[in-house]
Parts: C-alpha cells; structure tokens; sequence
C-alpha cells in the first residue's frame, strides 16, 4: 500500500454549494473561534517573496536569495514563489477547468463522490462524529503521484480536458519542489541527497478546493485552523477572491497572492526532519459574503515507508526534538482526527 488517502475516512456531510442557496445556515457550521477582531493584514514588503529564476540561473545565483528563503521558512513557515517556470497558459487552464468542473449540476458532481471509509473523491475530509462542526467548502482530493496511486473513477471527465490539464500542471509542480528540496539542503547545510531521500517515490496528493459565498461569512470558516501532515504545499489560487489566512505571533494575517505566484507551506514532516529550524504553519481559509473562492492545493510527502527523524547535521546540543516514526504512522495520526491546529505536530515533540 502507497496511497496515504486510504489511511482516512470521513463521514458524508451536505453539499456547501447547495446549501449557500438557502438563507438558513444549519448550527453545525457556525464557530465561535472565527474572531474576525484578530484578524491583521500583512504589508507588501513584509510578505516573503522568493524569486525562483534567481536561485537556478548559475548566471543570477543570488546568496541573498538563498537567506531569505532560509529566513521564510525559519521565521514565517509560509513565502510566495514567483519565476517559478509554469507557463501562464498551464496555470490558466487549470483555473479554468476548476471552475468548470464545480459548475456543474450536483448530480454528475456526486458521481465521483467519496465512498464509505476513503476520502478520495468529491466531498469533505475530517469529519468523524454527527455533532462535530463543519467547514463551509466542498473539495475534490485526488492521488496523483506515484500514478499507482491513482483510482481514476474519481478523475473528472468533464470537463473534457480535466484530466490531461491536471496530470500537466502537477508534474510540473512536482519538479518546482524538487528545485525546493535542493535548496532547502543547500540553505540548512545538510546533505542534498539525504534531502531528496525524502522525495523517494514522492507521494502527491491535490486538494481541489471551492468556498461558496454565505451571507454570514462572520460565523463560519471554509477550512478550519491547521498545518499540513506532510513536507510541502503548494496552493495556487484559482481566482481573485481571497480567504487564505495564516498565523503568525497570535494573530491572523490574510494572504494577497501576487499574480502568477505560488503559496508555498511548509508541512509536519518537514518541521520533523529539519528538527524544529523550519517551521510549519497554521492556516486556515475564511469565507466572503458575496464570492466564491476556489484554489488547488497540492501536498507532497515522502513514500510511507520512510522514516521521518532529523538530519544528522540539524541535532545539537538540544538534541533531537520529535519522535522518530514512519510517514504511515504520522499520516495515520492525523487523519484519524480533526483539523485543531498543530496538535499532531504538539504529539511527537519529546520536549512539550
């Protein structure tokens, strides 16, 4: 077994886009933790930018550009990705045939619907109990790589090109992290190709993510507060609406994607193996009265066999700081539960 999406399940739920339509909101989507008072906005140069072009071209390879990636991971978790290489027609199609596919009627929607005890498919994730509360989004989550992985019923057809759009815009994502991965090694000081191990047999997975508007956007959240189980993400956002919220030092700053650019996070995994020197983010997604919002997200982690432990050159005087395990037994974890921060992360750290 390859797949990380059959270590989860989830219970079905409504289907959001359906019921924005309606006036009445059902209780179990309002949270009394939305706490729009907190919420911050991050200045323009503030807000980590790494400049891609500039850290591959041996013509234009900047030091400079090296620390502030170290710094966006270490200090922010989080930086936007611009020169990335992805051809502007690529990413456009795939905005497009996003918003294709979750404009169609609910019936050829559900048609790719998850099944009992997987969360492959079109639906919802986290969800384990009738009483818990719920986020305001539908999604569609997808095993992309290795193509084993793939159970392709779950794969839209419609629109027709979803597919060939898809398998193009992820390979290429694909090998912008492994760029990543070279140089992270190259900023932490540790071996690249102990780096790059961890992107043996690289599982991807994508999240395919639409947040309908809701006349009380102020009570609910399109995904609730969390950091990502694996070792990076890349989210692109699909259209103009913004919802994508990160925190940083107790407060809740909204993200201003630049166009044309990259969300990049780092995951559990990653904070794991650098042994705390990059740092996870928590983030969640809020909602807009009046839009919709749609984005792709997606995660790259190593195969589940690999055992997740800090880089040799990373242990100091400290010591090692989290729990040695295989990336099933850390994925196993955190899908067996709900989205509450980083509490999977809080439950290996030997040092509380």
């Amino acid at each position: 077994m390859s797949n990380p999406l059959v270590l989860g399940s989830s219970l079905p739920v409504p289907n959001v886009q359906e019921l924005s339509r309606s006036d009445q909101i059902p209780e179990r989507y309002f949270k009394a933790d939305v706490d729009a008072a907190s919420m911050a906005s991050i200045d323009d140069d503030e807000l980590p930018v790494i400049d891609l072009m500039k850290l591959l071209d041996p013509e234009l390879v900047d030091r400079e550009e090296l620390l502030r990636l170290g710094s966006a991971c270490k200090e922010w978790g989080f930086f936007q990705l611009i020169n990335h290489g992805i051809p502007e027609e690529v990413i456009e199609k795939t905005k497009d045939d996003i918003s294709k596919f979750f404009k169609l009627p609910l019936k050829e929607k559900e048609a790719i619907k998850q099944i009992p005890g997987h969360i492959e498919g079109y639906g919802q994730m986290f969800v384990h109990s009738e009483e818990q509360k719920l986020d305001w989004a539908d999604i569609l989550i997808l095993a992309i790589q290795p193509p084993q992985n793939r159970n392709m019923r779950f794969w839209p057809t419609n629109p027709s090109t979803f597919r060939d759009t898809l398998e193009t815009y992820t390979s290429k994502v694909a090998r912008v992290v492994d760029c990543l991965y070279g140089l992270m090694a190259k900023d932490l000081g540790v071996d690249t190709q102990d780096m790059l191990n961890i992107s043996r047999d690289q599982l991807q997975t994508v999240r395919i993510n639409y947040y309908p508007p809701c006349k009380q956007a102020n009570k609910v959240l399109g995904l609730s507060p969390h950091s990502d189980a694996n070792a990076l993400t890349v989210l692109l956002q699909a259209n103009d609406v913004q919802g994508l919220q990160i925190r940083k030092n107790g407060k809740w700053f909204l993200i201003k994607p630049k166009p044309g650019a990259f969300i990049i996070n780092i995951g559990d995994m990653m904070e794991i193996v650098t042994n705390g020197r990059y740092k996870s983010i928590e983030h969640r997604a809020i909602i807009n009265m009046e839009e919709e919002r749609l984005s792709i997200a997606a995660f790259h982690s190593p195969s589940l066999d690999v055992v997740l432990r800090p880089f040799h050159e990373l242990i100091d005087s400290d010591g090692q700081l989290y729990k040695t395990l295989t990336v099933k037994e850390y994925t196993s974890e955190y899908f067996a539960g709900k989205l509450n921060g980083k509490n999977s992360l809080e439950s290996v750290k030997l040092r509380k």
